[in-house]
């Protein structure tokens, strides 16, 4: 298994990248998140997934470890192919994802081509549990992913944000409840973590 690759890009075309490592070019595909990531940068690291097939070996290349178990998460799903979980991560950042699976926001991923009511729903559907157990995805607030309306609703979020940080969800409620609601998802959580660590 090729865990990442560490080398000079050589060549960007829309969804691939190629990274010249000892003398091999490397054609990964990828995002279009991680191909803005990389952009005029000469030597670069993309964490990988190799998917082999009777009659096809493709090599898949992420800028980030998230980006790369979201990837890995999405095939997982029945019906959801590479190509499909790149348009999905081309789309939304892996905190996005997470949280639109969080929430149970199938609509979000509806808005994205070649993605189906039904296989969104299934999305979320089997990827729920897994997101919510493993805390596969970080969310963080200050200093980490920047949380991006998925649903609309920033008191909504900002518990969903919570819960995956490892909150219950009446922590999280209790203390959002106290909060003005028209600020952003970030403040919100900003100041819930405050009141959560004073307890």
């Amino acid at each position: 298994m090729i865990y990442c690759l560490t080398g000079k890009l050589i060549h960007t075309e829309a969804n691939l990248a190629v990274i010249e490592c000892a003398g091999v070019g490397y054609a990964c595909k990828t995002t279009f998140s991680t191909l803005q990531k990389i952009s005029g940068k000469e030597t670069v690291t993309l964490y990988t997934h190799l998917a082999v097939k009777e009659d096809d070996v493709s090599l898949f290349g992420f800028a980030t470890q998230e980006e790369l178990k979201s990837f890995r998460l999405l095939i997982s799903v029945s019906g959801v192919g590479p190509k499909a979980g790149l348009a999905v991560l081309s789309s939304c950042t892996p905190s996005q994802f997470a949280l639109a699976v969080a929430t149970g926001d199938s609509k979000a991923f509806t808005r994205i081509k070649g993605i189906g009511a039904k296989t969104a729903q299934r999305i979320v559907l089997e990827l729920k549990d897994k997101v919510a157990k493993e805390n596969t995805i970080s969310v963080r607030g200050n200093g980490g992913a920047e949380f991006t309306s998925v649903q609309g609703g920033a008191v909504e979020e900002a518990v969903t944000a919570l819960v995956v940080l490892g909150y219950s969800e009446s922590e999280a409620l209790s203390v959002i409840s106290k909060l003005d609601p028209d600020l952003s998802v970030e403040e919100l959580i900003k100041k819930a973590l405050i009141g959560l660590a004073k307890f």
